[in-house]
């Protein structure tokens, strides 16, 4: 288990019901991330806070310095536990980021994601983790998305989180809910 990180995903204001992209769910996601972060932090284990910003102040939601952009209050990092904030401009965590080095530097083998959105920087970290050789394991409750729209049609969040979580499991990912990886950590 020490060789285990928490990667909490873009838990950030604007994905909250005040913010300007508000998420199916992204509340109570919040709140079973918010009890992995307090396991993790109970247990010692290195904690890493994927914050992200578009590039352009036109963005859609994550304006650069925004209030929105922030960590949510309830994730908010434990700098005197040494909490790591990556900042990132991309969907994938990865991509132009230190993410990799940082783990590396740790000795990490094994990460737990949680966050938003499903249909995209969680589905986009947890395939890079994997490929960069990760043994991934994602809390599928702790994490959220929001409707999608595709050719006129309306697919419900909780269909898109679906589809995602079953493509993650199908080759990239433990995927399960908190409560079952929390008893698993015994």
């Amino acid at each position: 288990m020490r060789n285990t990180a928490l990667v909490i995903v873009d838990l950030q204001n604007d994905y909250f019901p005040a913010g300007k992209w508000p998420l199916v769910g992204i509340e109570q996601a919040a709140e079973n991330a918010a009890s992995v972060l307090g396991h993790c932090r109970e247990e010692a284990l290195p904690v890493v806070h994927v914050r992200h910003e578009f590039p352009s102040d036109e963005a859609p939601f994550f304006v650069p310095g925004s209030e929105g952009a922030s960590i949510h209050p309830s994730m908010a990092p434990n700098e005197s536990a040494n909490e790591t904030v990556i900042l990132k401009n991309n969907v994938n965590a990865f991509l132009g980021t230190s993410l990799h080095e940082h783990l590396q530097e740790q000795g990490v083998e094994r990460l737990v994601i949680t966050g938003a959105m499903s249909h995209m920087c969680i589905d986009a970290a947890t395939r890079a983790a994997s490929d960069l050789g990760y043994a991934v394991t994602v809390l599928q409750d702790a994490c959220a998305t929001h409707d999608q729209e595709f050719n006129g049609e309306t697919v419900p969040a909780s269909q898109v989180h679906a589809a995602f979580m079953a493509g993650l499991a199908f080759a990239y990912a433990e995927v399960i809910d908190t409560a079952a990886w929390l008893k698993q950590q015994g």
